[in-house]
């Protein structure tokens, strides 16, 4: 686990229910469940978003195609198993709180994301053909009992500029959005699949001073795991 015990990883999303739960696994007797909400975006395009939620906090029959719902939680990732041999990211909002409301009534669908973390893996800085900044990092997200969740993220411009001279080991603090994107993964024999990847698009990034950090950490008991 990369530096101290991290107290920010706060998620919260709307949408429309996309799937049914599925049952997923059992921890110590309780059952969570995965399903999928379409968020929609300012441009009218959606992010499809996966999210775990136990069974305690509402029946299953509550979570409807076609319902709107309000979800509040953290964004955690954990290791799947690919049936190979080989170990595949997965990332899902983890419910602590849903509302259910009629989609009248809502203004827009919410998608905000706040994170502190470090920074786990060399950024990597890149331009497009049309000259945009782009750089992607990875950010260790750490949680209670010597677990981290590793979130992917993404930013552009100037903060892209930013986070392409950050370094391993650096905490950081990043505001923005859980946005999905599809992709076509291609195999050696011709054959290929469509795939979908989640990651944070970064809209505020700052650095984390030692002082903060200190606090951070006297403050840990204070956070719903």
């Amino acid at each position: 686990m990369i530096g101290s015990q991290c107290t920010t990883n706060i998620a919260k999303i709307s949408g429309v229910i996309m799937t049914a739960p599925t049952f997923g696994h059992e921890v110590y007797g309780e059952g969570f469940y995965y399903f999928l909400i379409k968020v929609k975006r300012l441009s009218d395009s959606c992010d499809i978003i996966p999210v775990t939620v136990s069974e305690r906090l509402a029946d299953c029959n509550e979570y409807q195609v076609g319902r709107y719902i309000e979800v509040s939680g953290q964004f955690r990732s954990y290791n799947a198993s690919t049936g190979s041999g080989s170990a595949k990211l997965m990332l899902s909002v983890f419910a602590q709180d849903v509302v259910f409301c009629e989609e009248e009534s809502r203004d827009m669908d919410t998608n905000y994301i706040e994170l502190d973390g470090f920074i786990c893996k060399p950024p990597v800085y890149r331009t497009t053909p049309f000259k945009r900044e782009i750089t992607d990092f990875l950010l260790a997200v750490n949680r209670s009992y010597n677990k981290s969740d590793y979130i992917p993220c993404i930013s552009w411009g100037r903060n892209a500029r930013f986070c392409g001279k950050r370094t391993v080991g650096e905490n950081v603090k990043v505001i923005g959005r859980i946005q999905s994107r599809t992709y076509e993964k291609k195999f050696p024999d011709g054959t290929s699949v469509k795939k979908t990847a989640y990651e944070i698009s970064v809209a505020k990034i700052e650095l984390r001073s030692e002082e903060v950090r200190e606090n951070v950490v006297e403050n840990t008991d204070t956070i719903v795991q």
